[in-house]
């Protein structure tokens, strides 16, 4: 079976990737010496918790040796000084440990009991310690890692049963379970880059202007704001640019009818939602739908209630990226000062939202 590069390697996964994207704005000292970031603009290259100005993401490398940033042709920071000798984390040695022992046995069942003799650690004790680190539990690494093997495999074009026996599903009825609802479609129109998938749409009116919702055939893919009708079908067809797309208000009024209606605090009947998730955004958004109506909280307190306190924000980010307005309602989550902080359909929409669950 393929397996992923462990994480002693220059780690070009996106799982990765992220992690320590968060950890380098956080400035998280604890994950000096597990990985380095270079700027290619600068040509220097910094610990996590280096006090230099935040690059941009596009002018940043990840490494996970400081040897390897080197012979890429990055120099040391004369600020944090990445060339000295770190002692890693027991904490974070440990999670390593375990990620490189589950990405080399993807095929396998993820066991608490047997990470826990080989970690020499009680089952309790590995999760609260791994899900501390990672936002998540074993388990759901687990499936983030198969999830990614999964796609790559398909975007390079490999078939079907190829990727899903590479990605470690044993059957393809384990494949279809675990991984169809965090594609958003199936594995063969993933492949094909969404070719062949139906979405339905209709443009209404809402108290805070033109909304679209979309859908496909398993639930809503799109719930967007916007000004004008025309400028909301451009942005569903430049989403879904292969997809087959049509205009049904009739077969929508149902869930056109549901959304107005949770707008105004009336919640008869769930929204079924068809979305594309990471794990870190699926914690996210997860926590976001128990926010009580007319209630708000902050990034920093939904940062700490999914289990990473220093993550305010990944979890501004994980809103901003919310595709399905009102269902998953990022509208809630406002700064510590109780003002509303950023809002990707507008700040007048947000305080219009706020106004009308508040009233």
């Amino acid at each position: 079976m393929a397996t992923l590069k462990t994480i002693a390697d220059v780690e070009e996964r996106d799982f990765w990737h992220a992690r320590y994207w968060e950890a380098l704005t956080e400035r998280d000292a604890r994950l000096d010496g597990v990985f380095y970031y270079a700027v290619v603009t600068t040509g220097v290259y910094c610990r996590p918790s280096c006090a230099a100005r935040q690059p941009k993401r596009e002018n940043v490398l990840f490494f996970a040796k400081r040897e390897a940033a080197e012979q890429a042709g990055f120099r040391a920071c004369r600020r944090c000084h990445p060339e000295r000798e770190t002692r890693v984390d027991p904490q974070a040695e440990m999670v390593l440990s375990v990620c490189r022992h589950i990405d080399h046995h993807l095929d396998e069942p993820v066991k608490l009991e047997d990470l826990g003799r080989k970690m020499g650690l009680s089952p309790f004790h590995l999760q609260r310690t791994f899900k501390a680190w990672l936002g998540i539990a074993p388990r759901a690494y687990a499936d983030a890692r198969r999830l990614e093997t999964l796609k790559s495999g398909l975007r390079a074009g490999q078939a079907v049963t190829r990727s899903m026996y590479d990605a470690g599903y044993g059957s393809s009825s384990r494949l279809y379970e675990r991984a169809v609802s965090q594609l958003g479609m199936t594995p063969s129109r993933y492949r094909n880059q969404g070719a062949g998938e139906r979405i339905r749409f209709t443009v209404a009116k809402s108290p805070v202007g033109s909304v679209l919702i979309a859908a496909t055939e398993r639930g809503l893919c799109s719930i967007q704001f916007g000004d004008s009708r025309k400028e909301l079908e451009d942005a569903l067809r430049k989403t879904f640019p292969k997809a087959e797309i049509e205009r049904e208000d009739k077969e929508l009024a149902d869930c056109l009818e549901a959304l107005r209606e949770q707008m105004e605090g009336v919640f008869r009947r769930p929204l079924p939602l068809d979305i594309q998730a990471t794990a870190f955004q699926r914690l996210v958004w997860e926590h976001l739908r128990k926010i009580p109506y007319g209630q708000t909280a902050s990034y920093q307190k939904v940062a700490a209630a999914i289990g990473r306190p220093k993550a305010a924000r990944a979890v501004a980010r994980a809103c901003a990226s919310n595709p399905v307005a009102i269902a998953i309602p990022c509208h809630r989550v406002v700064r510590n000062d109780g003002q509303a902080g950023g809002y990707r359909w507008g700040l007048e929409r947000k305080a219009a939202l706020l106004k009308l669950e508040r009233e």
